[in-house]
C-alpha cells in the first residue's frame, strides 16, 4: 500500500514510518498540515494517516478540505483526545477511523489494513437519480430539478446511501454504521442533526419534502 503519514511529532512519525516500511509498504511522510494537504491531494494513496493537531493546517480542516476536493483515500485519524464526541468531530469531519494516542502499533497497522481492503468506488455508479434529485458521486454534486445544492461531505454521504436504498426505509442504526462507520451507540443525535440540516437544503425552493420520515422505522428518499 502507498500510505502517507502528516504528524508534527517527529519521534512518532519516524517510528510509525519506519515500521509501516519493514512490513513492505511504501511510506511518504509530512511535517505540517499544508505539505500533508499538498501531497495528499497529489498523490493517490492507499491510505492516509494523519494527526489531529497539526501546525500549518489542522488536521480536522485537512480532511474536510479533502473531502470537499473530491479525495476519497481512506483516512485515519491519531488523536491525543479520546472523548467521544472528539472522535465523532472527526468522523464527521471525513476520516474514516480513529486511534487514541498512545497506541499499539500493532493496531495501528491492523487498522491502515483494514481501510485498505475497503473496496474503492466503482465507476458504472458514478451518478445516481431518485426522482428529482441526481447525484454524482465522482463530481460530488447534487441537483434537484435542475437546481445545484451544496452539501458538506456527511450530507452528501448521507443523501447518497438514502439513494442508494431507495427501495428499503433506512433505520438510524442502518445510517449510523454505513455512512459513520460506527459500531456503537455515540448518544448523541447526529443523525437527526444531519438529516434536518439536508432537508433545509434540499428542500430550499420547493413544496415537497425530499426525505420521508417512517414513523417508528426510519427515513427513506421520496421517489415520486
Amino acid at each position: 500500500m502507498r500510505i502517507l503519514i502528516i504528524e508534527d511529532d517527529s519521534e512518532t512519525r519516524d517510528f510509525v514510518a519506519r515500521g509501516l516500511r519493514e512490513i513492505g509498504h511504501a511510506v511518504s511522510v509530512a511535517a505540517d498540515g499544508r505539505d500533508g494537504l499538498f501531497q495528499a491531494t497529489d498523490g493517490g494513496f492507499d491510505a492516509v494517516v494523519v494527526d489531529r493537531m497539526l501546525p500549518g493546517l489542522d488536521g480536522l480542516s485537512l480532511v474536510k478540505m479533502l473531502r470537499a476536493a473530491g479525495n476519497s483515500s481512506p483516512i485515519l485519524m491519531l488523536t491525543a483526545i479520546g472523548r467521544i464526541a472528539d472522535r465523532v468531530e472527526g468522523l464527521e469531519a471525513g476520516a474514516d477511523d480513529y486511534l487514541v494516542k498512545p497506541f499499539a502499533f500493532s493496531e495501528l497497522v491492523a487498522r491502515v489494513n483494514a481501510l485498505g481492503r475497503r473496496p474503492a468506488p466503482q465507476m458504472e455508479t458514478a451518478k445516481l437519480a431518485v426522482g428529482d434529485i441526481e447525484i454524482d458521486l465522482h463530481r460530488r454534486t447534487v441537483h434537484r430539478a435542475g437546481r445545484k445544492v451544496a452539501l458538506q461531505p456527511r450530507e452528501f454521504a448521507l443523501l447518497a446511501e438514502l439513494m442508494r436504498n431507495r427501495h428499503r426505509v433506512m433505520t438510524r442504526t442502518m445510517l449510523l454504521e454505513r455512512v459513520w462507520d460506527f459500531d456503537f451507540e455515540p448518544k448523541t443525535n447526529i443523525v437527526e442533526t444531519h438529516l434536518s440540516r439536508l432537508r433545509s437544503k434540499l428542500n430550499a425552493g420547493f413544496d415537497v419534502d425530499a426525505i420521508e420520515t417512517v414513523r417508528g422505522a426510519g427515513y427513506m428518499i421520496r421517489s415520486e
